[in-house]
């Protein structure tokens, strides 16, 4: 088996928190060779802790020969800057969402990451989870019927934080929509197929920064169904139970706290063929089955994905070109919003 070795940019948040340790330790196909943070005290712990190279620079960790691969999980500002010179480097890049500030920007990446032969990805680790991929499945195979509809939640309580770069549009390229409905749109295009039209909605309700601290967006897909997506940063956290719901013409599956970072929530499926009208409409309690999908670490699985990607020379399951479209959603979405009305996408 080929380990690849891999170095971090942005060692200190969602890296510490999640990929570190829960992505690239464990994984059998990666090794943790060097990371990367400007904050030179707490990259210092972070190398002791792991027992690797550390840096306060990106050049240095990219001339380390041991680093064949770069997880970029800085601020989104860094994030076309970073990529280009790793892939300019010769190395292999994962780059968290979202994958840059505009989808120019994304699109430079994915064009020198052709030309230079190297594996790039964007970190969409949602689609990894076993409930998603069990909904995938059923939604295939015919379970569900006709998609007809599906709703896709992700909330957070996030006050004003000084230095919180997600709270500046300037440094992370808007707020709630870009930071956590972007993995709710990727999940709903992951079974419905791409976006054809958008219409969105934003606007900052609690919080006085100058991201939005809500928004709301509805989804025409290439499938004909219907989606809908609700992001806030001004709900408290047990309030939002981060549900996805999946609607067909034979039942439907709903879940709570699939959506996250964990690997964890639940998932009903209730599934029925219903022949006729009923003009009363008596809806009494619907046989609903537990989904057994499977405790799937998605961090985890987002690594191996990406490993065996670089071993095996295909593209990993979130490509750059899917960073990119998303980038294109996220626009359109911004000026939908701006503009008040709805804005249709095609594929190039």
């Amino acid at each position: 088996m080929i380990r690849i070795g891999w170095g971090v940019i942005g060692a200190c948040g969602i890296a510490l928190r999640r990929m570190i340790p829960e992505g690239i330790i464990p994984a059998r196909q990666a090794v943790l060779r060097a990371v990367m943070d400007i904050d030179e005290e707490r990259v210092r712990q972070v190398g002791e802790r792991f027992a690797v190279r550390r840096f306060t620079e990106v050049e240095p960790l990219l001339a380390y020969p041991e680093v064949q691969a770069v997880y970029i999980a800085t601020p989104t500002i860094h994030h076309a800057p970073q990529a280009l010179a790793a892939i300019e480097a010769g190395k292999h890049v994962l780059i968290e969402k979202p994958l840059a500030m505009t989808a120019d920007e994304g699109a430079a990446i994915a064009e020198a990451a052709r030309s230079k032969g190297v594996v790039a990805g964007v970190g969409f680790m949602m689609r990894h989870h076993g409930a998603h991929r069990r909904i995938k499945e059923l939604i295939d195979d015919g379970t569900l019927g006709t998609p007809v509809m599906g709703r896709a939640q992700l909330s957070c309580w996030y006050p004003p934080i000084e230095g919180a770069w997600r709270q500046d549009p300037a440094l992370g390229g808007g707020g709630a929509f870009i930071d956590m409905g972007n993995h709710c749109f990727d999940l709903l295009e992951m079974f419905f197929g791409r976006t054809t039209e958008v219409h969105a909605f934003t606007a900052n309700r609690v919080h006085p920064y100058p991201s939005e601290d809500t928004a709301l967006a509805t989804f025409r897909f290439q499938s004909g169904a219907l989606g809908i997506v609700d992001t806030l940063f001004n709900v408290p956290d047990d309030a939002s139970k981060n549900v996805l719901e999946i609607y067909g013409t034979r039942g439907a599956i709903r879940c709570k706290g699939t959506i996250g970072q964990g690997p964890g929530g639940s998932a009903r499926l209730i599934a029925l063929e219903q022949k006729g009208y009923a003009a009363q409409q008596d809806r009494g309690p619907a046989r609903a089955t537990r989904l057994r999908c499977g405790q799937v670490n998605t961090y985890l699985a987002e690594i191996r994905d990406f490993s065996d990607a670089i071993a095996l020379g295909h593209p990993p399951t979130c490509s750059i070109e899917d960073g990119v479209w998303n980038m294109k959603v996220v626009e359109a979405a911004y000026r939908s919003a701006r503009t008040g009305c709805a804005v249709k996408l095609t594929e190039e």
